[in-house]
């Protein structure tokens, strides 16, 4: 038993908010956030911005909280607990990426803000609406400290197509146009004959994250789940370079132990580094 302990202080761990929709299957959104934030050690907090039905198959049905209930769960998390790193995730509408900007543009700008800008579920269902991209565009990323876009949301923001690595320079560089810190373009679905490559820069230095691609087709939540993990180490102190290679480490062994569930995707394993030590 430690000092603090034994004296009734024990250090609460790092504070990081999920600002995301719900997946009623448990593989993605708010519940692969705070499986990834529990994992890596950190307290998750969450501001549920809107209710999906979502199985294995696809996404059935969506409903958007109001705007208030949004910007209520967001106060009360942030006046009183307060936060160390923040990620948002699905905000389906103008009204909701307006509200949340509104708050995120009140914070310190020394707590990272992780933006995943969710466009679309791993089965292809849409998750933004057309209204939204311009608001995600002009409000959002102008205070996110780093977004992490995939080849499809890329061409959405920006309308580049993302098949290289060039292609991933092209549509960072079109990205820092509004406004973010840094930008990391994830290589899951480029030059698929190798490696899985992700383009992080802050605009003048380029780092290529490297990773291994598994012949493993359950791949539910990869998005959600490296946004989370990055918030994470960002939250622990790490430096973004560090924070997001650590986060490509724990995802690409999240992929490699993703299972099956269901009739379609299955997710990937939030918790497979403690699975893997209690085999040990």
């Amino acid at each position: 038993m430690t000092d603090d302990v034994a004296a009734g202080q024990v250090l609460a761990p790092p504070r990081v908010l999920t600002i995301a929709g719900s997946d009623s299957g448990g593989g993605a959104g708010i519940q692969a956030d705070l499986k990834t934030m529990l994992a890596l050690g950190c307290h998750g907090m969450s501001a549920v911005t809107a209710v999906t039905a979502q199985n294995s198959i696809g996404v059935q049905g969506a409903w958007d909280l109001p705007v208030e209930a949004v910007a209520a769960q967001l106060h009360s998390v942030l006046d009183d607990i307060g936060v160390d790193a923040i990620k948002t995730g699905m905000l389906s509408s103008a009204q909701l990426v307006n509200a949340v900007a509104d708050v995120l543009e009140g914070i310190d700008r020394s707590i990272p803000v992780v933006v995943d800008p969710v466009a679309v579920s791993k089965h292809g269902d849409p998750l933004l609406a057309t209204d939204a991209v311009d608001a995600v565009r002009d409000r959002l990323l102008r205070v996110a400290t780093v977004v992490t876009p995939n080849a499809f949301e890329v061409a959405l923001l920006t309308g580049i197509a993302v098949h290289t690595e060039n292609d991933q320079r092209e549509a960072a560089r079109a990205l820092f146009e509004f406004g973010p810190r840094w930008v990391l373009v994830k290589g899951g679905h480029v030059n698929v004959e190798g490696d899985a490559v992700d383009l992080l820069t802050d605009g003048s230095v380029e780092h290529l994250l490297r990773g291994p691609r598994f012949d493993n087709r359950h791949t539910h939540g990869t998005g959600c789940t490296l946004a989370s993990a990055l918030a994470c180490y960002l939250a622990r102190g790490l430096d973004m370079r560090t924070a997001a290679a650590q986060a490509k480490a724990y995802v690409s062994g999240a992929i490699a132990h993703g299972f099956g569930l269901g009739e379609g995707i299955g997710p990937v394993d939030h918790g497979w580094q403690m699975r893997s030590l209690s085999v040990e």
